[in-house]
């Protein structure tokens, strides 16, 4: 079935309300559960073959975040379906008024390839809890899962509620036209632009998803042992291909010869001395990917480069890679790294990092590690970014009870747990007015009215 065909299967089967009820909705979550519980070895071979993710890893970052998004619907779900009520001013006597949680309709997600699972399901879990129907499109260039997901979801849910459609950008592009209720795109800023401007043209809403550079600041009194860990892990996970990675480091002069004395450390004990080797390291999504950071290692010279810089062109990974004495006019600060490298910058003062982080777009996660909390509210409330952690990278994302996005160039909109529910829902306003008695101030006229007017408004 063609994508107009599929949408227009889909407008009839919202329209005629087989969507909206708890069973309907519930039904989905246990359906999108069933599927992942059911099929996990085939979903961790996907995984390893597009992008060398080990057992581990899948559970932690793709499936396990899963079950605990479909989890806390399940639970919640009854709650958030019933009408909100509120009160009424002193004018509305007599109404009763309240919110009605309502489907937003035929929703399109395109998703992206650097956990192409759970980036194409956790914003489908919001969306059918939500009461709504959904068209997949995955990314091409993750082509095992693409096509793993293909055959799932044909063969467990019927296409008027839950289809999907696999093709390359162009698809994409065509499906973006089309007369869609929402739209949720995840993926870079640049193609963002694009597909914000395509929605536009039907003034369809959307959530983008986007990226950009996410700092993680360090000061001097910092635990350097712990920092350095939680950084090597945020930052290597997935070989770098994060959204919300530590793209560089910010980090106090005094402590940064010791700091990267201890990451180099933690990132040898998390990937032995020889990460290429290693089967659990991932591998960069493709020749691109890889030969545009390989130009960024390849421009550091000797007293840049302090760890890595090895890579293999045969199984497209690459080392772990630390570079310091870098400056804003380093091409590797000109854009989003998305891979293992990590660059180091200093400060003498916070002030002059903060300064510098504001000079740049606003990024999708910022990182503050430390103890002073007089730094560390000076830091919140100074730069403008998507969502964070205070000593720590990453864990954010995975509670259900923190709204995941960005802002600016690194966003439109956020979800996970209830913020996802209410991303695809529609908040409608309603007053019932009684038919017991009928307030004449709002009447011309009315003498009373204009003393009871003046009365309440004044």
């Amino acid at each position: 079935m063609n994508a107009q065909n599929l949408l227009n299967l889909q407008k009839e089967t919202f329209l005629n309300g087989k969507t909206h009820s708890y069973e309907h909705r519930e039904s989905m979550l246990l359906r999108l559960k069933e599927m992942l519980e059911e099929n996990e070895q085939m979903i961790y071979q996907a995984l390893y073959t597009d992008l060398n993710k080990s057992k581990h890893e899948t559970l932690t970052t793709e499936l396990g975040i899963l079950y605990t998004e479909i989890d806390f619907s399940l639970k919640n779900l009854s709650k958030w379906m019933k009408n909100e009520s509120v009160p009424a001013p002193l004018t509305h006597q007599g109404t009763k008024n309240y919110i009605i949680h309502e489907p937003l309709g035929n929703v399109l997600i395109i998703s992206p390839w650097n956990y192409p699972l759970q980036l194409a399901i956790a914003p489908a879990i919001g969306a059918l809890a939500a009461g709504n129907t959904v068209i997949l499109k995955p990314s091409e260039l993750a082509p095992a899962t693409e096509e793993l997901l293909s055959h799932l979801i044909k063969n467990y849910f019927d296409e008027a509620y839950f289809g999907i459609i696999t093709g390359d950008k162009d698809v994409s592009d065509h499906l973006v036209g089309l007369r869609f209720d929402y739209i949720f795109f995840t993926g870079s800023t640049q193609v963002g632009k694009k597909i914000m401007k395509r929605a536009s043209e039907n003034l369809t809403p959307l959530t983008l998803e986007l990226g950009g550079k996410s700092p993680a600041i360090i000061t001097a009194d910092a635990n350097i042992k712990l920092t350095a860990k939680r950084i090597a892990w945020g930052k290597l996970i997935n070989a770098g291909q994060t959204c919300v990675a530590p793209d560089y480091i910010y980090i106090e002069e005094s402590i940064k010869n010791k700091f990267l004395k201890e990451l180099v450390r933690q990132t040898k004990r998390l990937y032995k001395n020889n990460p290429l080797n290693n089967k659990n390291y991932v591998k960069i999504i493709n020749s691109n990917h890889f030969n545009r950071l390989m130009n960024f290692i390849n421009q550091s010279n000797e007293l840049q480069l302090i760890y890595g810089g090895s890579s293999d062109e045969t199984t497209l990974k690459i080392e772990p890679t630390i570079l310091q004495n870098i400056s804003w006019e380093d091409d590797v600060m000109q854009e989003e790294i998305f891979g293992p490298i990590l660059p180091i910058l200093t400060f003498t003062d916070i002030n002059e990092a903060i300064s510098a982080i504001n000079q740049q777009e606003k990024p999708l996660a910022l990182y503050f590690f430390g103890k002073d909390e007089s730094v560390e509210a000076q830091v919140l409330k100074s730069i403008r970014f998507g969502g964070g952690a205070i000593n720590d990278t990453l864990y954010h994302l995975a509670n259900p009870h923190l709204p995941f996005g960005g802002i600016g160039h690194s966003g439109l909109g956020a979800y996970h747990g209830k913020y996802s529910y209410e991303t695809f829902t529609h908040k409608k306003s309603i007053m019932e007015q009684t038919t017991k008695f009928d307030l004449p101030f709002r009447y011309p006229n009315s003498k009373l009215g204009k003393r009871i007017v003046k009365y309440i408004l004044k």
